[in-house]
């Protein structure tokens, strides 16, 4: 298979170029990283292939629609729902810090 038909099939099917693809990939794997592992931006970014922070951050609002700021504060505020619903039962946010 050519290159260039590669290609046309992956998009069909993917939607996505296999360089999108594998973007999103590694952003999907940085998204996890930051709130469940305590991880700074720049560590996510390094891990997700990316020598700017700043790059990073417009890619992740890109692909995820939202700014990843957002999103690290909406994971740690469920990371911490989960954690106080298992301890209190009631799902009370009185000890979480976020």
């Amino acid at each position: 298979m050519s290159v260039s038909s590669f290609h046309q099939h992956f998009r069909a099917i993917t939607s996505l170029s296999p360089l999108q693809f594998q973007k999103q990939l590694h952003l999907i794997e940085a998204r996890g990283m930051m709130p469940s592992e305590g991880q700074p931006v720049s560590n996510a970014a390094c891990a997700a292939g990316y020598e700017s922070v700043p790059q990073f951050t417009r890619e992740y609002g890109r692909v995820f629609g939202v700014p990843r700021s957002a999103t690290s504060i909406r994971q740690r505020t469920a990371l911490c729902t989960r954690r106080d619903s298992r301890v209190t039962g009631n799902g009370a946010l009185a000890s979480c810090s976020a």
